[in-house]
């Protein structure tokens, strides 16, 4: 026989207050005598009451709910976004809903599809779909949202990026200071702007040292994890005329080149030298410490939570007056051994 949901009406019966006491108790506290709650809680305790977050959100308009959309829970790197975010929603009295879009344009439509039937209170979004016509939905209910790692130019939306050109510039620098000139770039999936501006930023360096864009030989990968490293490794050690040195789109993509390096019985730094991205906390726990360009993540989300929240208190309170804004924040070198050979 199933159990019968306990409902407000049998706390205020047991409690021996009205119905909106009840609700006071919760969203007003402060209207309410200290003894008359502390009555209430105990009963509340005492009958496994649990509030109706849909019926308070009928009654009120608003979600209690953030929404997170990242590219992947596997990489730590998202995982220390979601950290940020979720402490400054926190501190707001909100939680966060994280999901993944695994990179896929059409998974991240379908999860905005389900945030807007939620009516959560906004979403913070690393966008799989480099067109934003996945974010369209969001702009036509109202919910505020605000883009994550990617600079958005649109007036009309609040965004908190890293400069990956920056990026992708710092880590070739150092590998051609090093004296390398045959350089491999493992990336990822190409519609990620985070690829391209990377590839971009590492092309700028080749290009200020004076050298040709044939300095850089791309190796694409359709996934951003150890084993495409591990993948890519196998491609890198067939070509006839080896790079020295190699630059990866991310931390799981460089773990992945280094275990296979070693497998192969090829030296990391004094065969091949690793740069990576991202500085996860894995980055300097490994055999041979990775050097990595560091983003910081637990930063992005913070930032990126604390303007959705600005933007969907300003909504909220119908003011136009809300001003959108374009944080760019900058990326550093993390050198370690990985890269500490000096060839030529």
């Amino acid at each position: 026989m199933a159990k019968k949901t306990v409902g407000i009406s049998d706390v205020a019966r047991e409690a021996g207050v009205s119905v909106g006491t009840v609700s006071n108790s919760f969203n007003r506290p402060d209207s309410v005598a200290p003894e008359t709650r502390a009555r209430i809680l105990a009963v509340v305790e005492r009958l496994g009451y649990v509030r109706s977050e849909s019926a308070r959100q009928l009654r009120t308009g608003t979600s209690r709910i953030v929404a997170l959309l990242v590219l992947d829970l596997a990489n730590p790197f998202f995982v220390e976004v979601a950290n940020g975010a979720e402490r400054a929603a926190r501190a707001a009295g909100l939680g966060v809903m994280v999901c993944t879009s695994a990179q896929s344009p059409s998974e991240e439509a379908d999860y905005i599809g389900l945030f807007t039937e939620q009516q959560v209170r906004g979403v913070l979004v690393i966008p799989a779909d480099p067109t934003g016509h996945s974010l369209e939905p969001l702009r036509r209910q109202g919910i505020p949202y605000v883009v994550v790692d990617r600079l958005v130019e649109d007036a009309e939306v609040c965004s908190v990026s890293v400069d990956d050109v920056v990026g992708g510039r710092l880590a070739v620098e150092h590998l051609l200071t090093q004296g390398h000139r045959r350089i491999a770039y493992i990336s990822g999936p190409p519609h990620l702007q985070q690829i391209r501006d990377r590839r971009t930023g590492a092309l700028d360096a080749i290009a200020a040292a004076g050298l040709p864009p044939e300095t850089l030989h791309e190796l694409p990968t359709t996934h951003m994890t150890i084993a495409a490293g591990r993948d890519a490794a196998a491609r890198l050690l067939g070509l006839a005329d080896r790079p020295t040195a190699v630059f990866c789109a991310n931390d799981l993509l460089a773990l992945g080149l280094e275990q296979a390096l070693y497998a192969a019985g090829v030296k990391v730094p004094e065969e091949v030298a690793i740069v990576g991205y991202d500085d996860i906390e894995f980055a300097s726990a490994v055999a041979v410490p990775l050097t990595s360009v560091r983003q910081p993540a637990a930063e992005l989300g913070r930032l990126a939570a604390q303007m959705l929240l600005a933007e969907a208190d300003a909504s909220g309170e119908g003011s136009r007056g809300h001003e959108h804004r374009a944080v760019v924040l900058q990326p550093e070198l993390v050198v370690r051994t990985s890269s500490l050979h000096r060839v030529g």
